[in-house]
């Protein structure tokens, strides 16, 4: 699905990467196993930009809490991905991007001007 849409490369955007309930979509402790290697067989660059996790995602109002973030700090938090070719696929392990922390920062980037977003589900 990625290559349909010509994503080059998935910016992992999980606090904790190495964590995923699924074990495909683990960050390996090496780069030869997990998700590194699976996305590399199929021609995608991964990269974990743990800063933009939501640490958070354990309070009933962690939505607001982490708009509040990206409206203090976004700048800062997206510094890095702003360097990053498009186009680009942020990941969580969330299937559903309004119940996730990636939709708001997808939200900011639009706002913020960096960015058109397009939700691949």
């Amino acid at each position: 699905m990625l290559n349909l849409y010509d994503v080059k490369t998935v910016v992992d955007v999980r606090l904790r990467p190495d964590r995923a309930s699924r074990g495909i979509f683990s960050k390996a402790k090496t780069s030869s196993k997990g998700i590194e290697a699976w996305l590399r067989e199929a021609g995608i660059e991964y990269l974990s930009f743990v800063e933009l996790g939501n640490i958070f995602a354990d309070m009933d109002d962690w939505k607001d809490r982490y708009q509040q973030l990206l409206a203090r700090a976004g700048d800062l938090l997206t510094e890095r991905l702003r360097r990053v070719p498009e186009p680009f696929c942020l990941l969580c392990a969330e299937n559903d991007p309004d119940r996730c922390h990636r939709g708001l920062i997808a939200e900011y980037l639009v706002k913020t001007g960096f960015c058109s977003v397009v939700h691949i589900q």
